[in-house]
């Protein structure tokens, strides 16, 4: 696990906020009518035009026959747990849309996700989201320096269960840093070990999925998007975090 200096996290400051940048902007154009497509040319062009590159475009699988992804973004819509590919399905109103964003800046990873209500959702899918958002903030709350990297799975999970949601077991957070996908892996859930203690320095993803219904799910044939096994609502928040001597600092906001 590579601990970042303070010039490496203040270098990753600044490609976090190239990816706070890009939902606001998708915030001023995420409504009914929209196309994925639209909405990942639009963050594809703004995160070139500041100089930096799309992460997600072209990665490649875990293996040589699995597609490279297609797009900029990731738009997991309704049931679409992560990973959704931005094609030219329209929005329309009443859906959510997960949004993860990837971009390197400057040698730096920033990465996110966030979930939009599209134009008047219900009142079933906006307390989804909203718990999914709390997942999330208490999940960040919980990685201090001196706990341990699983105090994050037991504080999201625990708070899960009271409100009758329920966490996605196999998907999680991760280290970052010059590459996307760095040491150590970050689970969501409620681990039998504690996992290593968290120290100033480290650096990575917390990002909940967090389903209306079961937690199990399904990949699609396209190779990439994942739903809900039962069909019924997902919703994520991810943040890149620092961990310092003063606690999480969000890399990945305005």
């Amino acid at each position: 696990m590579k601990l970042k200096s303070a010039r490496a996290i203040a270098r990753m400051r600044d490609s976090g906020r190239l990816v706070a940048e890009s939902f606001a902007l998708l915030e001023e154009n995420v409504k009914p009518g929209i196309s994925l497509y639209e909405l990942d040319q639009m963050v594809e062009n703004y995160i070139i035009k500041q100089g930096a590159e799309p992460l997600y475009k072209g990665y490649q699988g875990s293996s040589a026959e699995h597609p490279p992804f297609p797009g900029t973004i990731c738009a997991s819509v309704n049931h679409e747990i992560c990973h959704g590919i931005p094609d030219g399905r329209i929005l329309k109103e009443g859906d959510i849309i997960g949004i993860d964003i990837g971009l390197l800046y400057k040698g730096w990873c920033g990465d996110a996700c966030v979930t939009f209500p599209v134009g008047q959702i219900s009142a079933k899918a906006q307390r989804l989201l909203d718990v999914a958002r709390e997942c999330l903030r208490i999940g960040i709350e919980a990685a201090q320096p001196g706990s341990y990297l699983h105090d994050i799975g037991e504080a999201i999970q625990g708070y899960a269960d009271t409100q009758g949601v329920t966490v996605v077991h196999e998907w999680g957070g991760h280290g970052i840093g010059r590459n996307l996908h760095e040491s150590p892996s970050v689970s969501h859930i409620r681990q039998s070990t504690p996992g290593p203690k968290l120290r100033p320095g480290m650096v990575f993803t917390v990002e909940p999925m967090i389903n209306e219904g079961t937690h199990k799910w399904r990949m699609l044939n396209d190779g990439w998007t994942v739903v809900t096994a039962d069909g019924h609502l997902s919703a994520q928040y991810e943040h890149t975090i620092a961990i310092t001597s003063n606690g999480p600092e969000i890399l990945t906001k305005l």
